[in-house]
This record gives C-alpha cells, structure tokens and sequence, in this order.
C-alpha cells in the first residue's frame, strides 16, 4: 500500500469512527519524540489515524516501530518500503530521530491488541521495556497516548496472542476472531464507534542525568510511570466518552 493509499483509507476511518486528537499540540512542537501506546483492538487503527493527522500537519509520517512479521512475509513488506515503518533499533530510526521526527511504538502489541472481550482498555506490557531504552539511546521524551472506542471497534472471541503460541505459529503472530459490524474480522468493517485519542503530557525524567539505566529498579520504576500514565489516559478518556 502506497503512502497515497494509507493516508486516502485511514482519512476515510477517521471520518466514519468520528476520530478526534485531543492535546495534540504536544506532538507539534519541534523535536522528536516517542510517542508510547495503547494497542487497541486489533489493528491499533486508532494509532494508524494519528500517522495520517501527523502527515498533515508536520509532513510525515511518525516511524511506527511495527510486528516483526513485517520482515518475513513479503505480503507486509509495504509497511517497511512504502511507508518507512521498521520492526526494531537501526540506521532507519536513527536518521529520523536527527532529522526531528517522532517516533511511535506500542509495547502492549499483539498481547494487548488481540485479547478477548473480557480483557478491555487495561494496559498489558508485562516488562517490554525495549522503549526505554530507545527513549535512553536517542535522548527521546516519552510521550504517553491513549483513548476512547479502539477496543469497541470489534469483539474479541479469545486471547489470540496466547493461542498463536499454543498453535507455534511463526514470528509470534496471532491466532485471533473478532465481530465486526458486518461479520468476523478480518472480513468485517469496524463498528462505526467515535475514536478519541489523548495525548499526555511528556515524561523526561529519563533524560536527568542522576538517572542511571543500568540500574534494573530504577528502568522498572520507569516503565511502571509510563504504562500508570497511559492507563490514566485510557481511564479519563473513557469517563470523558461516557
């Protein structure tokens, strides 16, 4: 899929879920940044929308660090040739961090994206703590998102991330049903509900230089503030919503 394509299908998406950004000032300030997620269910099409409004107004497309998957199945090469999306740290990232661009990644990926229904809007990184570490490398901000409606888009049937292990399918993919409102995923439209996307305030205190990342307690106490902040976004954009 061509950068044309993207930015035509997700424009469209985000007229039909009502898509709104909520703090996006944040991200329009000069300098990069990484911009750290909720996975919604099970695309993250929330996350994809916010490229597309990215795209308008700084000129580009946020480097999404996406599924490893990406590099063995030749159907996804598009997201690393056409859009410029990697699967990990590399030449790639580096020359966008100089360049002032941001950087967007979802440490939850497909174990929070592709849950059943029971499990809703609850942060779920376990200690994925690869972010920090870029965050670290490239003297980033961190900068939280989270919303309303990305785990209402479609009902989940099971936990396909675990099932995707049970069943040992490669590259840790997923094994996941979902209803949709035309059917099961993936041959069914979202449900048409209103997307809200908020965007938190920066945590910099990583870039303190008392902070020391060799020290395992003080990187935990750091991922938990990331993932806390997150998950109040996801708590009060929901209050908002309801």
């Amino acid at each position: 899929m061509p950068l044309a394509a993207w930015l035509t299908a997700f424009g469209l998406l985000r007229r039909y879920h009502r898509y709104q950004v909520i703090g996006l000032e944040t991200l329009l300030e000069p300098g990069a940044r990484l911009i750290v997620g909720y996975h919604g269910r099970p695309l993250a099409f929330d996350q994809c929308m916010l490229t597309t409004v990215l795209h308008e107004r700084l000129g580009y497309l946020p480097r999404g660090i996406v599924h490893g998957a990406v590099d063995h199945l030749p159907m996804l090469r598009w997201m690393k040739d056409d859009l410029g999306f990697v699967t990990g740290d590399g030449p790639e990232l580096a020359a966008a961090v100089a360049r002032g661009e941001h950087i967007l990644v979802l440490p939850g990926g497909t174990r929070e994206g592709f849950r059943s229904f029971r499990h809703r809007y609850r942060v779920d990184w376990g200690q994925r703590m690869g972010y920090l570490r870029l965050a670290l490398r490239y003297g980033l901000p961190i900068v939280p998102i989270a919303g309303s409606g990305m785990d209402d888009a479609f009902i989940g049937l099971m936990d396909g991330h675990a099932l995707g292990r049970r069943l040992g399918l490669p590259w840790r993919m997923p094994a996941w049903l979902g209803v949709g409102a035309t059917g099961l995923w993936p041959f069914s439209l979202p449900f048409p509900v209103r997307m809200t996307q908020w965007v938190g305030a920066p945590i910099r205190r990583h870039l303190d230089g008392d902070f020391d990342p060799g020290d395992p307690v003080a990187m935990r106490e750091l991922h938990r503030e990331v993932g806390n902040a997150v998950q109040a976004l996801l708590d009060r954009a929901r209050g908002e919503a309801s």
